[in-house]
């Protein structure tokens, strides 16, 4: 073993540790109606993106069940080798339907679908214009990609325009990127008002709705919250938050699905979803399409918390509590697990320094009451910590 390297390890996990930003993996066991077990304590999680609570519905769960029997416990190989399991057509087809699209493809995560469709939709003769809090894949999506890129200032929409009467014209083509939802401050994209400049300027936007698929518009995702639904030219979206199993994908034009068939590297070259994920997915999706009421009460349950904690009326069913330093997003965790919750502290490098909080996620599997009680647990634990 290289001591060395290993002793240079060491110091950058100090360094970590002095910012009070250390990581570690908690063994967390999940039960129905957003339970968990966590450092032996039973708690009510605000921490999970199972939006629905459908990763813990009998007939999801029995689905992926069949399904694995059936076929097995993976798929075998990548999609375009032999592991494009036949439960792929039907769920590529329900996403398609239901998000009102020509077509859909799923890919092996939500990361894996944005460090793919970027490089693969884009050239060096085109330049790409992201949201300064676009999440991490999109981030690295746009790196792989031979792009020029340029960010802008959150939910900016005029210094949107003002970069692209500066470079529009240099290139071939214009891509905007945003996000319905965005995932720390559970804050809406602004995406009619870049609708508008993309139509304007001859750009297309794609939009990342992993967070508002399943949530907003009832279930259909972000763009459906406005009528007409604004021209986007590809929308991604996740399996594994709202739809309680695993993946991601994209609902796109045929055209763009078969060009990501041929040129998406993350789809070319990652095996395939086991056949229990794609059963559970479909199950989930059929479950949403036949009741729509379940996909309205995460974020009802968010503008309830906010209004019994005095807290500005949310945006979506994610709600941030801004902490500022580590210190104190992390004493504030633990305050609320002493009353019996489980919310996690996020804290730089997944946050700008500075902005440490408390990030609450609310879920059609939780109680009325848990809430009601959670937020008056929440106006206490402020006034002590401010």
């Amino acid at each position: 073993m290289n001591s060395k390297i290993i002793s240079l390890y060491k110091n950058k996990l100090s360094e970590i540790n002095k910012l009070s930003q250390t990581r570690k993996l908690v063994l967390t066991s999940r039960n129905n109606n957003s339970i968990v077990t966590r450092n032996e304590k039973t708690l009510i999680s605000f921490s999970c993106n199972d939006y629905l609570g459908l990763s813990k519905n009998k007939e999801v769960v029995k689905a992926s069940i069949r399904a694995t029997k059936q076929y097995g416990s993976g798929s075998g190989a990548s999609r375009l080798v032999s592991g494009n399991n036949p439960l792929y057509e039907k769920l590529e087809h329900l996403l398609a339907t239901y998000k009102k699209s020509e077509g859909a493809c799923v890919f092996g995560s939500g990361y894996l679908t944005n460090t793919g469709i970027i490089p693969a939709l884009s050239s060096n003769k085109d330049i790409l214009l992201y949201d300064e809090l676009s999440h991490s894949s999109t981030n690295i999506g746009i790196k792989l990609s031979s792009a020029k890129s340029i960010n802008f200032k959150h939910n900016d929409s005029n210094h949107v325009e003002s970069l692209l009467k500066k470079y529009r014209q240099k290139y071939f083509h214009c891509f905007i990127l945003t996000e319905g939802v965005f995932s720390m401050d559970g804050d809406r994209g602004k995406i009619k008002e870049l609708a508008f400049l993309a139509n304007k300027y001859n750009a297309s936007i794609i939009l990342d709705d992993a967070h508002g698929f399943g949530v907003l518009g009832n279930g259909r995702g972000s763009l459906h919250e406005y009528t007409p639904i604004p021209e986007i030219l590809v929308q991604m979206g996740t399996l594994s938050k709202a739809i309680g199993s695993y993946g991601g994908f994209v609902t796109a034009s045929k055209t763009i699905i078969r060009l990501l068939h041929n040129k998406a590297r993350s789809l070319i070259y990652t095996t395939g979803l086991p056949p229990g994920s794609l059963a559970a997915s479909i199950k989930s999706l059929e479950i949403i399409m036949s009741n729509s009421k379940i996909t309205n009460k995460p974020y009802q349950y968010a503008k309830l918390f906010c209004k019994i904690a005095k807290l500005p009326t949310p945006e979506s069913s994610i709600v941030s509590i801004i902490m500022h330093s580590e210190e104190n997003a992390i004493k504030a965790s633990k305050l609320f697990e002493k009353y019996g919750y489980y919310i996690g502290a996020i804290r730089p490098p997944t946050v700008p320094i500075n902005t440490s909080r408390l990030r609450f996620t609310f879920s059609s599997a939780h109680k009325k009451k848990d809430i009601i009680n959670l937020a008056e647990h929440a106006k206490n634990i402020l006034k002590r910590l401010n």
